[in-house]
């Protein structure tokens, strides 16, 4: 193809991708609204909740993630401790430290990094646990016993998820602090008790909600992702690793996604 027709065909590119990432999210919508419907309106006509698979999933997803979720934010809010008490010591405002972690960690970075940490450990599951049940059939097998896979697979992790991921955002926000505090204590004069203080007066309400909010989004999100990318496996065990790997990458794009729009909200709203 010369360089002309690839001009006059990138419109029609465009316009295509455009299209499939339109009918991609809608996609997702469509699962997030039936594992919805499942968890939080079945139970009132009828329909059986497994709460024990949910169960099961929260403790896989939410227990088995805070040891590495303990370390990784304990080690960002020291970072982020070393790197602004750097600038605001040569304005003469270290005391101002524990400000600078706190707003970054609660608000931004407690939710973010833990989002992408459960995607690593879970979603990426997801994705391999439904591909390969799609690949040996298993998926076809549950419809033809008449249960319907997304009651059956996505609901009690969607519900999981939903519980879990704002869990250990709070643990993360604590981890984070702690990190904050060890700078602050070895390194800032002050006491541990100060700090907290320091921390306390720093934040408002819409700080704490804000990522809350935020993360169980994401928890949703990764929960769509995972399970959707598992339900397109094709063939073969190759296909499984494709979708696993394809969960993993957009489940991280759409969780930055969501977050930018929190952000621009966020900043929209308290800018007066």
């Amino acid at each position: 193809m010369s360089a002309a027709e690839k001009i006059t065909a990138l419109p029609d590119r465009v316009g295509a991708a455009t299209l499939n990432g339109l009918a991609y999210v809608g996609g997702l919508a469509r699962l997030t609204g039936e594992s919805a419907y499942v968890a939080f309106v079945g139970p009132f006509r009828g329909q059986r909740l497994r709460l024990q698979r949910a169960l099961h999933q929260a403790m896989a997803v939410g227990v088995g993630a805070i040891p590495i979720v303990s370390l990784i934010t304990f080690f960002v809010g020291l970072i982020m401790a070393l790197q602004s008490a750097y600038e605001l010591r040569r304005l003469g405002a270290i005391q101002f430290v524990a400000d600078a972690v706190a707003i970054s960690i609660i608000r931004e970075l407690g939710p973010l990094i833990t989002a992408i940490i459960v995607i690593g450990r879970s979603g990426s599951a997801f994705a391999a646990e439904i591909g390969t049940m799609k690949v040996t059939e298993e998926v076809d097998a549950l419809e033809t016993m008449a249960l319907r896979p997304v009651a059956f697979l996505v609901a009690p992790k969607f519900l999981a998820m939903l519980v879990m991921v704002p869990c250990l955002t709070v643990w993360a926000d604590f981890m984070g602090v702690m990190g904050g505090c060890l700078f602050g204590v070895t390194g800032a004069s002050f006491t541990v008790m100060s700090y907290l203080r320091a921390t306390r007066d720093a934040l408002v309400v819409s700080d704490i909600v804000t990522g809350l909010v935020k993360s169980a989004l994401f928890g949703v999100v990764i929960t769509a992702v995972g399970c959707q990318e598992g339900f397109a496996t094709g063939a073969g065990a190759e296909e499984v690793g494709h979708s696993t790997t394809t969960a993993v990458v957009r489940s991280i794009f759409l969780v930055i996604a969501v977050d930018l729009l929190f952000t621009a909200l966020f900043y929209l709203t308290n800018r007066g």
